[in-house]
């Protein structure tokens, strides 16, 4: 049984959920000397930092935007009336990316992982009528034994510096909301929903989990708060009669209650947001509710100016604007699992998700961008930190299915994106990988991973594991660019031939392609870099698309511009994005919108 309930916060009646999201005391601590020094009772020369952001860019310091190494945060909470007996937690939507959590000077959780929530039993630690301090130890320094993979370098000085084998800022902090959560002595700790459709009926299967004995009965309530299903126990069904499905750009919610009940008194009660519907694969088409759907959309980044990787709802809201407006359908979670309060929007706007696990940067190179495809191998799997770096993918794969596996638009998991797998060691690692994975979903939801150009047909070695395949493929941009285009075409059509050639009879989905282009950059013939050079990259590359029937999806790279580490093949950033950075469209937008619109 689980120790703690990783469901998304809930208040009501029987449970409180406060926010302390607002500004903190922040202090970086350069020479590691804040634990010895006691900052877990309070910080000694704090700055004020706004939780929930990244800290980077608040910054006019570049060796402060930059900084590696340990940082720490503070602040100060009051209980609240009529909490003094009840089981209270803190929890962190992430911690970027290992961190201590400290209550009132007491150690209370040490987590790896900085995508992911963290949480921490606080009830013997807080002082009722006294303020409480929370302390925050962290850490963002890259290795190759934790995801997502990177270098960490000291400079003379002895300054530290990240070296991402990825291409998007190594942003750091508190990204997400901090609550402080009450409960139930007896409480519900976690859930799981399977479908059946019969006709136009449906059967809600759940499992539900408590750590007590007494009984659990759960409804299902429709929009209007109608009870449409009840069922007794912690483990049955739900008969859904003339069911409302939760279907692509078209969804249907309804709400899921679950309460635990002694001697007819509802003792705890958690209700949450469900949607019915089915996903499954068969030969080469990806099908929700029995129905082939084509996928149409992005690959995004948690990225805004100033934010970094902070979650803000306006960004959020924004960005589901644009992709509708552009007759997308779904989006990739690149390259680590979003704030929860992304899947909520998509589960109420009816996009697919591809949920990804942070496991980005298995290629020794700080270039991974111009790596792949050049056919360099780095002998990363057979390195003395893969057991642990095993060990750290495997966990952060179940605490990704855990957290996000009742939501309607999370379609498929994504283990990896763009590692060597061209060697026996590869193939091994990810074996482990994905036999854990097939044991964690209850809904048993189709397993991929993204593959960039050196895992070609006649070499990668670990395709067969997936039950869908993601091609990342840039010709025309770092292969064969500019006026070589049609050599470009001739080369993504003579890899799809060896594909197609293979007779794999699963669905392909490229899920990064794309052009780095300067907005407002116009050149007639046109150039790389162009917008004119975008929109013909994407023609051409949707040409090709359009005669494999076994490709069932594109989510271009990327929905907007992104922060990267600074690099001579990067203008403040990548500029990839069909959007700006401050989600205003480029030309190649509007062949999107044409081209979505009609499929």
């Amino acid at each position: 049984m689980i120790e703690y309930s990783e469901l998304y916060p809930c208040s009501n009646a029987l449970r409180g959920a406060v926010t302390l999201d607002g500004l903190w005391k922040f202090q970086t601590d350069a020479k590691g000397e804040g634990e010895a020094l006691g900052w877990r009772d309070g910080l000694p020369s704090p700055i004020s930092m706004p939780v929930p952001a990244s800290f980077s860019d608040f910054f006019t310091d570049p060796k402060m935007r930059d900084y590696t190494g340990d940082f720490w945060y503070e602040t100060e909470f009051f209980l609240q009336p009529g909490w003094e007996n009840r089981r209270l937690w803190v929890r962190f939507g992430s911690l970027t990316h290992r961190g201590r959590v400290f209550c009132n000077g007491k150690e209370l959780v040490y987590h790896e992982g900085g995508f992911l929530p963290v949480l921490a039993d606080i009830t013997d630690s807080v002082r009722p009528g006294k303020p409480n301090r929370l302390v925050v130890h962290l850490n963002n320094e890259l290795n190759e034994s934790s995801l997502p993979c990177g270098a960490t370098k000291v400079m003379p000085d002895g300054r530290k510096l990240a070296k991402p084998y990825f291409d998007f800022y190594n942003y750091s902090g508190i990204h997400r909301s901090v609550w402080i959560l009450s409960m139930p002595e007896e409480s519900i700790q976690d859930y799981s929903v399977t479908y059946t459709l019969r006709g136009e009926d449906a059967l809600v299967h759940y499992s539900v989990v408590t750590n007590g004995t007494n009984a659990v009965r759960v409804s299902l309530q429709d929009h209007s708060g109608k009870t449409v299903a009840f069922s007794e126990g912690a483990e049955g069904t739900l008969e859904v009669t003339k069911a409302h499905l939760w279907q692509v750009r078209n969804a249907y919610l309804y709400t899921i209650v679950l309460e635990i009940v002694e001697n007819d008194r509802v003792i705890d009660r958690y209700q949450e947001k469900i949607g019915i519907r089915t996903v499954r694969i068969e030969g080469t088409q990806i099908l929700i509710n029995e129905k082939p759907v084509y996928l149409k959309g992005y690959g995004k980044h948690e990225d805004f100016e100033l934010l970094g990787r902070g979650f803000q709802w306006g960004v959020a809201k924004r960005d589901f604007e644009c992709m509708k407006w552009t007759e997308a359908n779904c989006f990739r979670t690149s390259h680590y699992p979003y704030a929860e309060e992304w899947y909520q929007f998509a589960d109420e706007e009816g996009f697919l998700i591809l949920d990804e696990v942070p496991a980005v940067g298995m290629m020794r190179s700080t270039r991974n961008f111009v790596a792949a495809g050049t056919g360099q191998y780095t002998y990363f799997f057979e390195a003395p930190t893969v057991p642990q770096l095993l060990a750290n993918h495997i966990q952060c794969t179940e605490e990704m299915m855990k957290r996000d596996k009742n939501h309607p638009s999370v379609f498929a998991w994504s283990l990896f994106n763009e590692p060597e797998t061209t060697s026996q060691y590869a193939y091994d690692y990810f074996s482990a990988v994905f036999a854990a994975a097939r044991q964690l979903d209850p809904q048993h939801r189709p397993l991929t991973g993204a593959f960039e150009k050196n895992s070609q047909p006649e070499l990668c070695q670990c395709y067969p594991l997936c039950d869908f395949i993601c091609l990342n493929r840039y010709y025309g941009w770092y292969i064969s660019g500019g006026p070589e285009i049609d050599e470009a075409e001739a080369l993504l059509r003579a890899e799809l031939d060896k594909w197609q050639a293979k007779n794999l009879h699963v669905p392909f989905v490229f899920t990064e392609l794309g052009t780095d282009t300067l907005p407002g950059e116009h050149k007639l013939p046109s150039i790389m870099w162009s917008e004119e050079y975008q929109k013909e990259y994407y023609e051409m590359n949707f040409r090709v698309f359009d005669d494999y029937d076994f490709i069932q999806g594109e989510l271009v790279w990327n929905f907007a511009d992104f922060q990267t580490t600074e690099g001579i093949m990067r203008v403040n950033g990548n500029k990839k994005g069909i959007f700006t950075r401050t989600r205003q469209p480029k030309a190649a937008a509007f062949i999107l919108k044409k081209r979505w619109e009609e499929r």
